[in-house]
């Protein structure tokens, strides 16, 4: 594939390793924030994850004005307005997004509101609808799968229309991304497989779809080869601080390589599945990856040869016949979910999740041909296409 022309943005500091979470108060003072806001959710507060954030600020007498901890699951319209209105009354200067996918979000969102006025997120809603630099925002991910840490985008649900609304503009880029292995150490067996393997599929997916560039690749393959050789040491052994680092470093680079080069059709399939059934995304994600690759196949084996170096080592790359490689990468990411399965009963059907029942395959299939994702998949995919692949991955 040539590239005649591309973008690659990413102007996130990333503040990474075993004490990053002791430099938050140097990167607000450094932005002129007195009266930063915390926001979360009940399980991250449970598992006392927000301690040594509250330390390491109390210690550099920076006071945290007001924590919110009850973002839900799936954020909502309400629930951002609730909290823009308790930033406002607390006269806070800037937020700390701690949690995954849905506090980071709902973070962005609500720095929206408090930096543009209003108390209607919905007006914001689409692309580059935001004009201005928001206020100071930090994220600290407490899951090491999403990459919304660096990534330009939050999708907040509206409750009232029953619809999710998706936000897009560089403006909601984090000021710093602080990527500490304590926040993901408590992290039960399945979400850690299923967040790294969201994680991988943002990787696999940037290295094969359509905007793919030569900047996007390298953090790609370099994703690709942190979770092939951590996942299942964690899984085996979950205080094992260097492996979460090294997968939540995975999650950050495969979070800079989709933005910047978006997905296709495992996103496609698993955002209509999630809306449909309510499965977890990254579960979706490990689910439909080898089926969704094996469609994609001849047009995309090249690159999916290439990936059997990140995947299974120099050693098994070598030795595999150059048009034999496409296959053996998705015979590796076949390997590794049966392995997650035995650990954690990740499941790797559509019928194994319990969740899904046959009838509502053409469903899922209508709505992911409407979904953005599809556009950038290699090949072309019509209902009866994106139908098969549901069978397919049903048993």
């Amino acid at each position: 594939m040539t590239h005649k022309y591309y973008e690659f943005f990413c102007p996130v500091k990333v503040i990474a390793g075993k004490s990053a979470l002791e430099h938050i108060p140097y990167e607000l003072t450094g932005l002129a924030a007195k009266r930063p806001m915390i926001v979360t959710d009940k399980g991250v507060r449970a598992a006392g994850l927000l301690d040594p954030v509250i330390a390491a600020c109390e210690e550099s007498g920076l006071e945290i004005v007001t924590i919110y901890d009850d973002v839900p699951p799936d954020s909502s319209t309400t629930v951002v307005r609730d909290i823009a209105g308790i930033y406002r009354q607390e006269k806070c200067d800037s937020i700390i997004a701690v949690g995954g996918g849905s506090a980071i979000d709902t973070g962005k969102a609500v720095n929206i509101l408090v930096s543009e006025g209003g108390d209607d997120i919905a007006k914001y809603s689409g692309a580059g609808v935001i004009k201005h630099p928001l206020k100071p925002f930090f994220v600290v991910p407490t899951t090491a799968g999403t990459g919304s840490e660096v990534t330009a985008v939050a999708v907040i649900t509206d409750e009232t229309k029953g619809v999710k609304l998706p936000f897009t503009s560089s403006f909601l880029l984090p000021n710093a991304a602080i990527i500490d292995p304590r926040m993901t150490l408590t992290l039960p067996p399945h979400i850690t497989a299923a967040t790294a393997m969201d994680a991988m599929t943002h990787a696999v997916e940037a290295f094969t779809c359509m905007a793919k560039n030569p900047l996007s690749d390298a953090y790609a393959t370099a994703a690709v080869k942190k979770v092939s050789q951590s996942l299942l040491s964690v899984m085996d052994n979950p205080k094992d601080v260097d492996g979460r680092l090294e997968i939540a470093q995975a999650s950050t680079m495969a979070g800079i390589a989709f933005s910047n080069s978006m997905v296709g059709l495992v996103h496609a399939l698993g955002h209509a599945t999630g809306a449909i059934c309510h499965l977890p995304h990254g579960l979706c994600m490990s689910l439909y990856l080898p089926y969704v690759l094996e469609y994609n196949l001849e047009t995309i084996r090249e690159p999916l040869g290439d990936l059997l170096l990140p995947l299974e080592g120099p050693e098994v790359f070598s030795a595999t016949p150059a048009a034999r490689r496409a296959e053996a990468s998705i015979s590796a990411l076949r390997k590794l979910r049966d392995q997650l399965h035995k650990r954690c009963q990740l499941p790797r059907t559509l019928k194994e999740t319990g969740k899904v029942t046959e009838d509502q395959l053409d469903q899922i299939a209508e709505m992911a041909l409407d979904d953005g994702a599809i556009m950038f998949n290699p090949k072309e995919v019509s209902l009866d296409d994106a139908r098969a692949v549901l069978q397919r991955a049903w048993a």
